[in-house]
């Protein structure tokens, strides 16, 4: 296990999980070579609901594998999956404890697990090579960082407006525990809008979404 940045914060990254888990509890392959990271903030008075976090988290990762990957249709899916042509490349993993927020970051840099009910991929299918993982890491560090400054600075409309235009489009047919509809953005507090056969909007603050 290594530590990164002091400087943006502690941030502890495994080689390898042999437990590591998704949303729900589900199982997460965790092949050498792809990036198992986590980092801690402390909320603070003042700060946003900490369930928007999952947002700034998606937008650092978002900002840094399209950099990696420019050109290969890197979006963000609600809340904060990352998808390549509707493949899973990352998931991130949010859990509170009193006033820290654990955010735990699983990205598909050298492989993507196999016999899974979804597509997935990796950057080194998009790209032909993986990046190290602690390379990864220590750009993933300060990007965060800088969209975490600007979530307390600013709030979450700026964060908000970046996620909509790396997420998928308005309009975007999705299917959820709650019903499927077209996607129709994202509420002020970052919740999923999804509008409904009949014309009227629900929305969805959890659950799982999967683009149709």
């Amino acid at each position: 296990m290594a530590r990164a940045g002091a400087a943006e914060g502690l941030w502890l990254r495994a080689e390898r999980q042999t437990g590591g888990r998704g949303r729900q509890g589900r199982g997460w392959h965790s092949s050498f070579g792809n990036l198992y990271a986590s980092t801690l903030v402390r909320l603070a008075g003042g700060d946003p609901t900490a369930p928007t976090l999952a947002l700034v988290a998606a937008v650092a990762l978002h900002e840094v594998a399209d950099a990696y990957a420019p050109g290969r249709d890197v979006t963000i899916k609600w809340p904060n999956d990352l998808l390549a042509g509707g493949a899973k490349l990352s998931g991130i993993l949010l859990e509170r404890a009193d006033d820290a927020v654990v955010i735990g970051f699983g990205v598909n840099l050298a492989h993507a697990p196999e016999d899974l009910d979804r597509p997935v991929t990796s950057l080194a299918a998009l790209t032909g090579g993986a990046p190290d993982a602690e390379v990864f890491l220590e750009t993933l560090a300060p990007s965060f960082t800088r969209w975490l400054a600007r979530w307390r600075s600013e709030g979450v409309l700026p964060i908000r407006n970046r996620w909509l235009l790396a997420a998928h489009p308005v309009g975007t047919a999705l299917t959820t525990a709650h019903g499927d509809g077209l996607f129709d953005g994202l509420d002020e507090a970052g919740a999923l809008r999804l509008r409904l056969a009949d014309g009227s909007t629900r929305v969805i603050h959890a659950g799982d979404v999967f683009l149709l």
